[in-house]
């Protein structure tokens, strides 16, 4: 049976950590057939992070957590990643806005022989409520994707993806990022090296608390779209 890591990068998530790894661990023992860790991936929190997730790695079996100094989710996930043994690497984000549901159709895809299954908010099924300028700007920078490497992936940044043990040992020492283009650069390359990737619709609420600056990161990734266009990724 197919064993199955699921990180949550976390920054500054104290008061909301708690509650969100024990809706994940209820929700994983009664609607996942596998051996799951949920790995708490804290990236340089000033606040009381880290000890909330060592109190519940302490309370939990199935929890465990990482500390880096640094902030940077692309780099939390690239150190948890690297160093699991799992089957099956994962992550979501710590406001769970992505329904939980979609999350044994990813694992399934992986099984199933898919390298990476990720959640989708733009693909024909999904069910999404978020303001509008995060709308535009989601659709936009996903367009953008679509039109300079010929990518065929509908939603390159939703928190929710899967991946198999191979394809993220192989994939993720390749990805230059350490913040929020790591995922857009991980597709980007699976796409040019030809892994099989599986998008699934999803339901997702905006986070009215998100640590998000929407602006910011999204002009942050066109920077990441353009060094990959001027320095393509080789074969």
């Amino acid at each position: 049976m197919a064993t199955v890591d699921v990180v949550i990068p976390v920054y500054n998530e104290e008061r909301v950590l708690a509650q969100s790894v024990a809706q994940l661990r209820d929700f994983l023992k009664e609607n996942l057939p596998h051996p799951c860790t949920i790995v708490i991936a804290d990236n340089g929190s000033v606040d009381g992070t880290l000890d909330v997730a060592k109190g519940l790695a302490k309370q939990y079996r199935e929890v465990t957590y990482i500390h880096l100094d640094q902030k940077g989710r692309g780099r939390a996930l690239r150190r948890a990643w690297l160093e699991s043994q799992a089957d099956i690497v994962s992550y979501m984000d710590v406001d769970l806005s992505t329904n939980l549901a979609a999350f044994p159709p990813l694992v399934a895809a992986i099984i199933e022989g898919y390298d990476i299954a990720i959640g989708s908010r733009l693909m024909k099924g999904a069910q999404v409520q978020r303001s509008l300028k995060r709308e535009f700007i989601s659709r936009s920078y996903n367009l953008l994707v679509k039109v300079m490497f010929s990518s065929s992936v509908s939603d390159a940044q939703c928190g929710f993806k899967a991946l198999s043990h191979q394809a993220a040992q192989a994939l993720v020492p390749l990805v230059k990022d350490q913040a929020w283009f790591f995922d857009s650069e991980l597709l980007i390359l699976a796409e040019k090296k030809g892994y099989r990737i599986k998008e699934i619709p999803v339901e997702w609420v905006e986070d009215a608390d998100t640590r998000v600056r929407v602006v910011k990161t999204a002009w942050e990734d066109v920077k990441g779209l353009c060094r990959l266009r001027v320095h393509p990724p080789s074969e």
